[in-house]
């Protein structure tokens, strides 16, 4: 029988860390959590649509591997990542302009693995880390984690004000500039050429680093592409490029790149040492099989086509959906549309009637590291097909509609 002397006598267990508590769970997962009924039409989560993963040529690469290098594929590996892979990847930075070799580059885990390594090799507990404001929400949680002081840098249509990052770079003396310059999440907007130069300068006069996050660059529909931040003057020695194969080839083989300064490189090949030894062994074969054996490029162009009829399919609803007064963007490329309703509007107070209807949005206040915008949504318009969106978009005017009635 248990003791009870000894059950009476017991200490409660210690609290966790103060960075786990101060750190709340993504909004955009508690969201796509209370939507997974099959029934619910959802513009909230960013998820490539799987009915144009090549779930054949993926297949056939991990047949291959495994059939010619069981033994090799299934066993620990480097921590830098599989030599063909990163090859692999090399090339394709080098062939869109910017020269990489094999050595410059880390596998990760998911390019979120890549930004929890930089803020472990990078960032102490009170670090300044400057970010766009609105930001991605998952690097939110990362720099929380951290202990880092975040602030935001305003934006415009155009994506990072340059001048804004100067004179908030002098006041604050930041670590690190995180920024998705590239079909941003969550706004969809990119940042000019122009910009880019400026802020390749800006971190070089003012002296701190750039985590240029890039998963959206190569769903490019409309335009011609933009040279990254890491190919600027003045940004070369202190830019970590971070790289995705979720959107390209499947989220599901949790593989990313971070393409890095050496001495950079050095620490977090370390800290990824410490996190996993190193990034699934066969899941980086096949993925360097696909890349040898598939036509990637070929893949993409119909991603981009299916996006791009989705795209217009959004874009070109959101008048008849949303209240008279509401603005939007069209982003060129990339998964998702920023939205901001007319004034008066609270988007998270609305989306329970919203989801209601079987539709569901992701608010934009979340996303500010600032002042947030009550008004703001974030549209992703991959998951869908055009008649499905089509379809959301008048269930989500019925909602709002009668959410205005009620009120």
């Amino acid at each position: 029988m248990p003791d009870a002397t000894l059950n009476d006598a017991r200490t409660p267990a210690p609290e966790l860390a103060a960075r786990a508590a101060r750190t709340g769970s993504s909004p955009v997962r508690d969201i796509l959590a209370l939507t997974a009924r099959p029934e619910v039409i959802s513009f909230a989560g960013g998820l490539p649509a799987p009915e144009l993963f090549d779930v054949a040529g993926i297949a056939d690469a991990f047949r291959q591997v495994l059939a010619e290098q069981p033994q090799r594929a299934l066993q620990y590996s480097t921590t830098e990542g599989d030599p063909a892979l990163r090859t692999a990847v090399a090339a394709r930075y080098s062939a869109r302009g910017l020269p990489t070799d094999a050595a410059d580059l880390l596998v990760t885990t998911g390019s979120q693995q890549g930004l929890s390594l930089l803020a472990t090799t990078l960032l102490e507990p009170g670090d300044v880390v400057l970010v766009e404001d609105p930001c991605y929400l998952a690097a939110l949680q990362i720099f929380s984690l951290a202990g880092a002081r975040v602030v935001p840098v305003p934006t415009d249509d155009d994506g990072l004000d340059p001048a804004a990052l100067d004179e908030i770079a002098a006041r604050e003396r930041p670590k690190l500039l995180y920024v998705i310059p590239t079909f941003q999440n969550p706004t969809g907007r990119t940042l000019p050429a122009e910009r880019r130069a400026a802020v390749a300068e800006v971190a070089a006069r003012r002296g701190l680093w750039i985590a240029e996050d890039d998963p959206y660059g190569e769903l490019r529909f409309e335009g011609e592409p933009m040279p990254w931040v890491a190919s600027f003057p003045g940004a070369e020695d202190r830019t970590a490029l971070l790289g995705s194969f979720s959107k390209v080839m499947a989220p599901g083989l949790r593989l990313g790149t971070l393409r890095l300064p050496a001495g950079l490189r050095r620490a977090c090949v370390i800290a990824k040492q410490a996190a996993d030894l190193h990034t699934s062994t066969v899941d980086q074969a096949a993925a360097a099989r696909y890349l040898a054996d598939a036509d990637l490029d070929a893949h993409l162009a119909r991603v981009r086509g299916a996006y791009q009829e989705r795209r217009d399919a959004l874009v070109d609803g959101l008048a008849a959906a949303l209240p008279e007064g509401s603005r939007w963007n069209r982003p060129a490329g990339g998964m998702f549309v920023w939205a901001t309703l007319r004034e008066g509007h609270d988007a998270t107070a609305l989306l329970p009637e919203v989801v209601r209807h079987d539709v569901a949005y992701v608010p934009g206040a979340p996303f500010f590291a600032g002042t947030p915008d009550a008004t703001a949504v974030r549209l992703s318009f991959v998951t869908h097909s055009p008649e499905e969106i089509r379809e959301g978009l008048g269930r989500l005017r019925t909602a709002l509609e009668g959410a205005h009635r009620n009120g």
